[in-house]
């Protein structure tokens, strides 16, 4: 499908700056987007264990967290794609951030309910706006400034998402599971359903604050963007859309289809670790919630450090062998967390 990008006059600049100036604010406000994503959904990880302690689930009942969050992802992806032909990047962007201030107030009224199916619910909306806002963002800095610098420009943009990421992880230990009751199950079992309520209710007050919190700062950063007449008229409008013939075409590429099915594992086995991280860490350790989410974060900062010396290693590792190099390797480390345990 051939892209059509509409640019106003005022950001056809020359292709030496990655960051025109004249869009230099709304590159900001888009920017400050990737970290808003990456702080949700790291964020959310922390709510398996979260709900496990508060409900006493099972660790399969609280995966339901991530099957609401990133079935959401799956359902609104393509949808997404379809609206940013129809309108305009920013419409998109405007679209995803609403959906994703409307899920984050809603864990407010599932908070007084104590239904962790209204909480599901509200997962699903706000990761239905990150999944809006993704596919329109990336596409929509790219087409800010110079088409030479567009792959630079994205880059910038997307190196804020770790930032974000480990702040939502500060946020979730210091405000949501360093406030969660150390009862076990049984103790909770033995309580009287009234003192077992108001504990319930405190905790699902403190699951509710950074959520609502962060909404009203996305609420800010939404008027922002919305009335900036500086935000580049850029979109994908005009260019025809054969949804069909384009994923026939995809589908008989062989390269394109493995490695569709590589990123399903690797998503897969990057959302289980990280879900089940601080429960990991709880077992083996013996640890309590906000203890365990340390070893969480430690593994984000080395998962950041590792993509800067990867992409150093490209320049003497073609990227297929430094891949199966790396693939060799986690299956290795895995097989260690299954067998070996503790330290």
């Amino acid at each position: 499908m051939a892209e059509k990008i509409f640019l106003s006059k005022n950001n056809r600049q020359k292709s030496g700056s990655i960051v025109p100036r004249s869009i230099l604010w709304p590159f900001i406000l888009l920017t400050s987007c990737f970290a808003w994503w990456g702080l949700a959904n790291n964020m959310t990880d922390t709510l398996l264990a979260a709900f496990k302690r508060i409900m006493s689930m099972s660790d399969f009942q609280t995966s339901w967290i991530q099957i609401a969050f990133y079935g959401s992802y799956f359902c609104l992806a393509l949808p997404a794609a379809i609206f940013i032909t129809r309108f305009t990047y920013k419409a998109g962007v405007l679209l995803g951030l609403g959906l994703f201030i409307g899920g984050a107030l809603l864990f407010y009224p599932a908070s007084k309910s104590m239904n962790y199916f209204h909480f599901l619910a509200a997962l699903f909306i706000l990761a239905g706006g990150l999944s809006i806002l993704k596919t329109s963002a990336n596409p929509y800095v790219i087409a800010m400034g110079p088409e030479e610098s567009g792959t630079r420009r994205l880059n910038l943009a997307q190196s804020f998402n770790p930032v974000g990421s480990v702040i939502g992880i500060f946020l979730s230990k210091y405000f949501i599971l360093s406030h969660l009751h150390s009862a076990t199950p049984e103790e909770r079992a033995a309580m009287s359903p009234e003192m077992l309520r108001q504990i319930q209710s405190q905790e699902l007050a403190a699951v509710m604050g950074p959520y609502v919190a962060v909404a009203f700062v996305l609420i800010i950063i939404w008027i922002l963007i919305a009335v900036n007449k500086n935000m580049p008229r850029a979109s994908d409008a005009g260019s025809p859309l054969h949804l069909r013939g384009s994923l026939v075409r995809l589908f008989r590429r062989r390269h394109y289809v493995w490695g569709v099915i590589a990123q399903f594992f690797y998503v897969g086995a990057q959302i289980g670790v990280w879900s089940f991280t601080i429960r990991y860490v709880m077992k083996e350790l013996q640890l309590n919630e906000a203890a365990a989410s340390t070893y969480y974060l430690a593994s984000l900062i080395l998962f950041g450090v590792a993509r800067f010396i990867c992409t150093a290693l490209m320049k003497f590792i073609t990227p297929e062998n430094l891949l199966a190099g790396l693939g060799l390797l986690a299956m290795g480390l895995t097989l260690i967390v299954i067998f070996a345990g503790g330290y």
